[in-house]
């Protein structure tokens, strides 16, 4: 027997899950609660299984509750992307596009630039943030494509776009710094590839160390870097020129290349492929010289 999902129903209960509750979901779309339990009882009558039960004072999906909840999130998606597509004013279609803070001020650009030309009515939630956090958010449906860097090129984290050097990063004032004292390091708070790797590089080196700022925010990075606060560890990408100077200054050890991955979720709507297809195509050309493919 075909069955048919009720699709402001199927809306409610990903607003739910957004919300972390079905009365803020309630509240959000003005609904009442009763109305919102209305809802999920029509929807568990239609597939034929119960879908969330109570943990404490919360409703959790059951297994075919987180099942119905992905195919719904594709539902609204492309609903809403064929009301778009066939409207003369913007609406609710959205896609989600997620960068590292390294990528935000030249690739993010380019890219908003170029889909907008084509689906100037579809509203994009851009993640500029943390790698691992990415990474987690496009496997979880979270975010429809992304870019993620990587100490090795994994191929579960999509195609392998770019190589690029990791390079020590800092004030020319550093030249100051005490060689008999553990070097200053600036880094983002764990976890972080960068900060792994300056680590691991300064201890195979027998080099000490001090943690001397950790921040979530790449601007508190350079703002530290700035203060003369220690070095970091960046590649060359958006890194201001003058603190790429910092290897002739200190005699720091090498490091390895770190991968940049173009991730992408399997269940995308036409707007989010198509966006897929600009991430990737810009960021291919902004690294152009660096291509896995060419330092293979």
């Amino acid at each position: 027997m075909n069955r048919t999902f009720d699709l402001t129903a199927l809306r409610t209960i990903v607003t739910g899950e957004k919300l972390g509750s079905f009365a803020r979901a309630a509240e959000h779309l003005g609904r009442s609660q009763s109305a919102v339990s209305m809802q999920i009882k029509k929807l568990e009558e239609q597939a034929g299984a119960q879908l969330f039960t109570r943990r404490g004072n919360k409703l959790v999906p059951t297994e075919a509750g987180q099942k119905l909840l992905e195919y719904a999130k594709q539902m609204i998606a492309l609903n809403d992307e064929a009301a778009a597509s066939i409207s003369s004013k913007p609406n609710g279609a959205t896609v989600q596009l997620g960068v590292p803070q390294d990528f935000a001020n030249g690739i993010l650009q380019k890219v908003l630039k170029r889909f907008s030309k084509e689906y100037s009515h579809v509203h994009v939630e851009a993640h500029i943030g943390r790698n691992y956090a990415l990474a987690d958010a496009v496997r979880a449906g979270q975010v429809d494509v992304a870019l993620a860097f990587s100490s090795e090129q994994e191929p579960e984290l999509g195609d392998c776009i770019a190589e690029l050097d990791m390079i020590w990063a800092g004030s020319e004032n550093l030249s100051k710094l005490d060689p008999n004292e553990p070097l200053p390091l600036v880094a983002f708070s764990y976890p972080c590839e960068f900060r792994k790797h300056s680590v691991d590089a300064l201890e195979k080196n027998g080099m000490s160390w001090r943690s001397a700022l950790t921040t979530p925010s790449l601007a508190g990075i350079w703002a530290a870097l700035s203060a003369d606060l220690g070095v970091t560890v960046r590649t060359r990408h958006q890194t201001p020129a003058e603190f790429l100077r910092v290897d002739t200054i200190l005699n720091l050890p090498k490091l390895p290349s770190i991968y940049v991955h173009h991730m992408e979720h399997e269940n995308l709507t036409p707007a989010a492929k198509r966006l897929s297809e600009i991430l990737r195509d810009v960021t291919l050309h902004e690294f152009a010289q660096s291509s896995c493919q060419k330092k293979a």
